[in-house]
């Protein structure tokens, strides 16, 4: 019988989103954010559709009752609304380790704290709650973007997985994997700081 290590309901609190966990009366705000195209061009699958959103999501409630995911909406605080989405899963306790993913925001908060905020919230919940050895994280191998904020958290380059997952529109794509480790974490998170206290001036 799988282990659920995530003990629900998680609520990770920052100053300026909280991570509270993925429910169905979230669907329609949620899918309302992510409407918008532009979030899921370097994105697999493209919850810009509404049935492809509504088999992700109701997917990834029913992994969460088998422990194999824990995913969350993300409400900023300030305006009291749902900015995005992010999530655990590939999650092995007996190993120790899980992933970070499916995590996407708004367009209007690109390039500000809040992405550096929900790292830093779920990590430190990895790394000081969960006790892992190691946070998988990985995306599509040109989305220079997310690759540049990976690295810059503290993620250590891996390698490339050629053909990794068929995406929405049928074609294959790259997965470039990082990882954190447990020995890694307090200089990751020290970077993550910096960066929130940097954007904050």
């Amino acid at each position: 019988m799988r282990v659920h290590w995530i003990n629900h309901p998680v609520i990770l609190r920052g100053k300026s989103v909280e991570l509270v966990p993925l429910e169905k009366e979230h669907f329609e705000k949620l899918y309302k954010a992510a409407a918008d195209k532009k979030l899921w061009e370097l994105i697999p699958t493209d919850c810009s559709n509404r049935e492809t959103f509504e088999t992700a999501y109701n997917f990834s409630l029913a992994e969460r009752e088998k422990g194999n995911q824990y995913p969350f909406v993300i409400f900023h605080k300030q305006t009291k609304e749902v900015i995005g989405s992010t999530r655990f899963f590939e999650i092995y306790p007996l190993d120790k380790k899980l992933e970070i993913g499916w995590t996407w925001i708004i367009t209007k908060y690109w390039g500000t704290e809040i992405n550096l905020e929900c790292k830093l919230l779920l990590l430190s919940f990895c790394f000081e709650i969960l006790k892992t050895n190691r946070v998988q994280i990985k995306t599509k191998d040109n989305n220079f973007r997310s690759r540049k904020a990976i690295e810059k958290i503290g993620g250590v380059f891996e390698g490339v997985l050629r053909k990794d997952r068929v995406q929405s529109d049928g074609t294959a794509r790259n997965a470039v994997y990082y990882s954190i480790l447990d020995s890694e974490w307090e200089s990751a998170k020290q970077k993550i700081i910096n960066q929130i206290n940097d954007k904050a001036v």
